[in-house]
């Protein structure tokens, strides 16, 4: 990981705090970084695997879009730190219960996998690795609920298909493999 991969990493492991994961209780950091190494074996692209790293800070920290371009641009120029900005933006949920409590999760996650089709191919190369980490984790650790996330995925994969196409081959791989292993 070259030096400004290390500070964005630092960066999203200290905003992440004390967040760990649900299933295997470590430390949040973990995922962000997995999904950036997936990213890397298709992309050696620094602003996918930037973004790889922060795809989760503005939906599960108090981090901010400002606070992220302020970090950002004192390690890249301003494009390079918008275009990082935009790409996690476009990556983080917008139909949460938060903000639209009498949809149900059924309704929110198709409204967000309409979203997502639009979204840049650079974030969705960053979703596909996002999808298959977490496919992984949540069929192994939690097979009834992988029956309803694993149909969520191939109905997101099944509408985001501008990013890397190995990448996205992949991705559709493990959630198909992970639903026959679940017999769904």
């Amino acid at each position: 990981m070259d030096n400004i991969l290390e500070k964005i990493r630092e960066f999203a492991d200290h905003a992440h705090g004390d967040q760990i994961r649900k299933y295997t209780g470590e430390r949040y950091i973990g995922h962000p970084i997995r999904v950036m190494e997936i990213c890397s074996e298709y992309t050696r692209n620094r602003l996918i695997l930037a973004t790889a790293l922060l795809h989760d800070v503005l939906e599960d920290t108090k981090v901010n879009k400002l606070q992220m371009s302020e970090f950002l641009v004192t390690l890249m120029d301003q494009e390079d730190a918008a275009t990082v900005l935009k790409l996690v933006s476009a990556l983080t949920d917008v139909y949460t219960k938060e903000d639209y409590p009498l949809l149900n999760r059924k309704r929110r996650r198709f409204k967000e996998s309409e979203r997502l089709q639009d979204i840049p191919g650079d974030a969705q190369t960053v979703k596909y690795a996002d999808i298959i980490d977490n496919t992984i984790d949540i069929t192994h650790n939690d097979p009834d609920f992988a029956t309803v996330y694993l149909r969520e995925c191939m109905n997101i994969l099944q509408k985001m298909t501008k990013g890397d196409p190995e990448l996205y081959k992949r991705a559709l791989q493990t959630v198909k493999g992970n639903m026959q292993k679940l017999n769904i």
